[in-house]
């Protein structure tokens, strides 16, 4: 077989998943397969054919380096998937192996910060009693090379969150220019880094504060101990869901679960003609005066939460109308480490308000102040403290 008919089969093999993804994605993995080995004739479509045409040309025309089969695979499910609804979407191997560890709330790092200033550089801001702190690294570095290679112009953030993950005891060399404007250029091993989704305190010695930044596999655990760490000296709490763009279901409905009577509807689930309802889990906290605060980043799985406790009367929603994602995404793993998000339901709040496309109206309204003070925080800490 030539070399340039071997191409042709890998990408066709490629386009062929890719159409099956546009309309059989809900099937699952198994049937696409199938599908796939079904659909390949020796002979293809007529929309096949123009295919063909337009890659003979590029082939034969094109000044630059065609990409690989691999990217141009890539790029067709994109593309067709985009003919589809915003949250069905292919996630390739990288940023996929990412969104594993970041709903399980640990991976193996370095632990830093990843961000680009304002001049476009990337700067690392190690957490404390990190790897990278304790090799030297301090907030504000910016980072030159990775492993001796230097950094590139068009370097995203994910690719260096990638370049700086890796196995547990692993090395990385990294070299930086410190804010003090020194250079370090220094070895870390690879350490477990748990990454908490949830932080706490008390902002009056009777009020508490509870702010859940993501809902991954450790959110619901570490909710417990700020509930237990606040204990009875609290008799008010906020719940902070600003920003939080959702995550794990399972940890959304455990997290409402804290606040609701055991067998209380969390959602409806709607989708393929079945419906599902989700309720607590156990008996929770039924007597702590409860304000969940949201705003136009609150999505997905902090809107189920805010939603079913909103539904239930069992806290004063404040703040800002929601982002509106109201659609349940099944995910299947591919055989090459990607992955394929497909909208496959949607979700209802307990009392059946849809949210997709329209989001949660807050029981009070914040509109942002001017001043720097956190206005919708302080707002809902007064009607705490006035219950």
């Amino acid at each position: 077989m030539s070399r340039q008919r071997q191409k042709r089969l890998r990408l066709g093999l490629g386009l062929v998943v890719c159409v099956c993804l546009a309309y059989t994605a809900g099937f699952g993995v198994y049937t696409l397969r199938n599908r796939v080995a079904a659909a390949w004739p020796a002979t293809g479509s007529q929309e096949m054919e123009v295919f063909w045409e337009a890659w003979n040309h590029v082939e034969d025309e094109f000044i630059g380096e065609v990409p690989s089969a691999t990217a141009r695979t890539y790029a067709a499910i994109h593309a067709s998937l985009a003919l589809l609804d915003p949250h069905t979407v292919f996630v390739e191997p990288e940023p996929r192996a990412l969104e594993r560890e970041n709903l399980r709330g640990a991976y193996g790092g370095i632990g830093a910060e990843v961000a680009r200033d304002a001049q476009g550089r990337i700067v690392l801001d190690p957490y404390a009693d990190s790897p990278a702190e304790r090799a030297g690294l301090t907030a504000g570095s910016i980072l030159l090379a990775v492993d001796g290679r230097p950094l590139a112009d068009d370097a995203t953030e994910s690719d260096v969150v990638s370049a700086l993950r890796g196995e547990i005891g692993s090395q990385v060399e990294l070299s930086v220019k410190l804010a003090t404007g020194g250079f370090l250029t220094t070895a870390i091993k690879r350490e477990r880094i748990e990454v908490p989704s949830v932080s706490w305190r008390l902002e009056t010695p009777e009020i508490g504060y509870v702010q859940v930044e993501r809902f991954t596999e450790r959110t619901d655990g570490e909710l417990v101990s700020a509930l237990d760490a606040l204990g009875a000296e609290a008799s008010g709490l906020v719940l902070d869901l600003r920003g939080n763009r959702g995550g794990l279901l399972d940890a959304a409905v455990a997290v409402a679960s804290r606040f609701l009577q055991e067998g209380d509807a969390v959602l409806h689930q709607a989708g393929g003609g079945q419906k599902r309802t989700f309720r607590a889990e156990r008996a929770g906290d039924l007597d702590t005066s409860l304000v969940v605060l949201v705003d136009g980043d609150t999505a997905s799985a902090a809107e189920i939460v805010a939603g079913a406790l909103q539904d239930h009367k069992r806290a004063v929603v404040m703040g800002k109308p929601t982002f509106g994602k109201g659609s349940v995404q099944e995910i299947y793993d591919l055989s090459d480490g990607s992955s394929l998000h497909v909208t496959a339901a949607i979700w209802l709040t307990p009392n059946r308000h849809r949210i997709n496309g329209v989001g949660l109206t807050p029981d009070i309204v914040v509109a942002p102040g001017g001043g720097q003070d956190d206005e919708t925080l302080t707002r809902a800490v007064e009607y705490l403290e006035s219950e």
